[in-house]
Order: C-alpha cells, then structure tokens, then sequence
C-alpha cells in the first residue's frame, strides 16, 4: 500500500550511474525514490504512482526531458518538474518553465543547491482541483503554481477519488456541480480520506445550489467561493487555509 506521507521522487537520466547516486542519496534524507533511464520507462512508474518532485534529465535519448514532463503533467499535474542540463541557454530554460516545470539546473549539479530545491518543492501546500472545465482548470494550475502550491486536477467523482486514494491533499477545491455525482459527494470523498484535509467549494448557480452549500458549510467546508472567482479573495482563502493548524 502506498504511504501517502512518505515523500516521493522520481529520476530519470540516461546515465545509470547518476540515477544510482541520486537514488542513495535521497534515500538517505527519507525519500521513496523510483529511478528510469528513458522517457516511457518513466511513464510506466507515474501511471502506477504519483511522485511530489520529479528530477529529469533534459537531453535523453527518444523522448527528452521536456517532453517526458509534458507527457507527466497530463498523468500527475501535482509533481513538480526540476529539469537538469548541460545546455541550460535562456531560450531552453524559457521553454521549460513555461510549460510548467518549475527550475532548470546547470550541469554539472550543484548537490546541496539540487537536495535544497527538492526540500522546497516537496513543502509546498498541495491542492486538489476537482472540476469539470479543462480551461478553468488549467488556468487555476497556472495561477497557483505561480504563488507555490503543487496542484493535482480531478474533472468527475471518479477520478477525485483516485487522486484521494494516492494522495495527501491540504486543501480541496470542490466543484458543486460535477459529471457521475455533485460535490457533496466529493466532500464527503474527501473527509474519508483525510478529515485534515481543508475544503472550497466553488459554484456558479447561487439561487439552485445555496441550500446545498450551506449544509455542507455546516458540515465542516472551510469555505464557499463563486464563479466567476473574486480571484484575489480566493487566493487570500487558500493562503489562510494552508497555513492554518491542522486540526
């Protein structure tokens, strides 16, 4: 069974020797590490699993590094992407970081400066977006991204259920309205999973769903939000939720 507080990496380089080293040394500092020398095997590891900090090699045979996160984010849009290369020019680095990956690292690696990256990454709050619009969807990865939160999206009930089986979550953003099942469900999804868990609800329709969201308000939701998104006020929300005690 997966744990889902162990921290996870993965590391892929066509260089068997430097997945080894890094392989032993993040071990070392607590980590599950999984270690690939090609794209597809890569793949095959976060179809089964999902990783907090991916370290990948940019230049590889077949599929390279960038393109590897690319396939990633489809797969896990949570793991963060740390890109390492010998030819770290400012057009490579600007293509990377806006795809989504989060830092390019010069080769040959700086260790302490890597270990520290990964320690970041793997602290920032993680988020689950449960909703049924790509765009949105997509939109909201970028902005939260931006402010330091890894992001994990769910488009239906089922597939927030599978993130909930994998995964941690410090704060569920919950569409009220959702294809095989309406957010209550999720809620009450997410709740199993981890009571710890803060929850948002977000809807469009306030004359149709408000009796619903003040029940599950009552319940135990941390808070409600309205489409179209006051987005500073959402951001002010979720600052407030990842950074208040567990309970």
């Amino acid at each position: 069974m997966t744990n889902l507080n162990e921290p996870r990496v993965l590391v892929v380089d066509d260089e068997q020797d430097t997945c080894r080293n890094l392989t032993d040394i993040l071990t070392d500092l607590g980590y599950h590490v999984d270690w690939a020398c090609d794209g597809e095997s890569a793949l095959e590891f976060v179809r089964r699993q999902p990783y907090d900090v991916a370290l990948l090699d940019l230049k590889m045979p077949g599929m390279d590094g960038l393109t590897l996160y690319r396939e990633i984010k489809k797969l896990r849009a949570e793991t963060v992407a740390i890109l390492v290369t010998a030819y770290a020019s400012g057009a490579t680095s600007e293509e990377a970081l806006a795809a989504g990956a989060w830092q390019v690292v010069p080769k040959p690696v700086h260790l302490p400066r890597l270990l520290g990256l990964v320690d970041q990454a793997r602290d920032q709050p993680l988020l689950l977006v449960v909703n049924d619009d790509p765009d949105l969807c997509e939109r909201l990865w970028q902005i939260l991204r931006e402010r330091g939160y890894r992001v994990a999206l769910a488009h239906n009930v089922a597939e927030a259920a599978e993130q909930l089986r994998d995964t941690a979550f410090r704060i569920a953003l919950i569409d009220m309205k959702l294809p095989g099942g309406d957010g209550t469900v999720v809620f009450d999804l997410v709740r199993q999973a981890d009571p710890k868990t803060r929850t948002v609800l977000i809807t469009d329709c306030r004359p149709e769903m408000d009796e619903t969201v003040v029940r599950v308000l009552a319940e135990g939701a941390d808070a409600a939000c309205y489409k179209p998104f006051d987005m500073p006020r959402l951001l002010e929300t979720l600052e407030r939720l990842a950074k208040a005690p567990e309970s």
